[in-house]
């Protein structure tokens, strides 16, 4: 199975074959084991390095979860979303690009775009507090930002839309 994970606009290829626990990365082949414990955490062995997996939440292409402690995003584009993406059509993921929402329950401690500002992938464009924690919001696509729905110091749910962002 080959995917396609983004992590801090580094996009990493990746061919899985888990009847093996072997992956492909790089043109490097490595081996690994994943165990689910009991308490929902999840090991994930490489080599001599353990990763500890927790809060690990879907929401359509992206993942959220915390890796040894600290919160991370990953998009994750699986064969059939690449070779859409090759043949020129759009996912119902992909329609919805420019949306940036909250990846968790939070309070909004500052907006870094103002409307009809150009941005870049992976530029950070709002900062979100939660679980005491300040979490870097970036923009999921490069474009020009289209309508901010929040205002500083709003407490939003999880899946708030904060903005919304016009692809090029």
């Amino acid at each position: 199975m080959k995917f396609q994970i983004t992590i801090s606009a580094d996009t990493i290829p990746l061919a899985l074959n888990p009847a093996e626990s072997r992956f492909t990365q790089n043109g490097e082949e490595k081996s690994y084991s994943f165990q689910t414990q009991e308490n929902g955490r999840r090991l994930l062995r490489i080599g001599t390095k353990l990763y500890k997996i927790d809060n690990v939440e879907w929401e359509q292409q992206t993942l959220h979860f915390t890796l040894n402690g600290k919160w991370c995003e990953a998009q994750v584009r699986d064969e059939r979303d690449i070779l859409l993406d090759e043949m020129g059509f759009k996912t119902a993921e992909a329609l919805n690009e420019g949306k940036l929402s909250a990846p968790m329950p939070g309070k909004i401690l500052e907006i870094m775009v103002q409307e009809g500002d150009k941005v870049e992938l992976g530029e950070p464009v709002a900062i979100l507090e939660a679980m005491k924690m300040e979490n870097e919001l970036k923009a999921p696509v490069s474009g020009i930002v289209g309508s901010i729905g929040v205002n500083e110091q709003d407490s939003l749910e999880k899946n708030a839309l904060i903005l919304e962002i016009e692809a090029e």
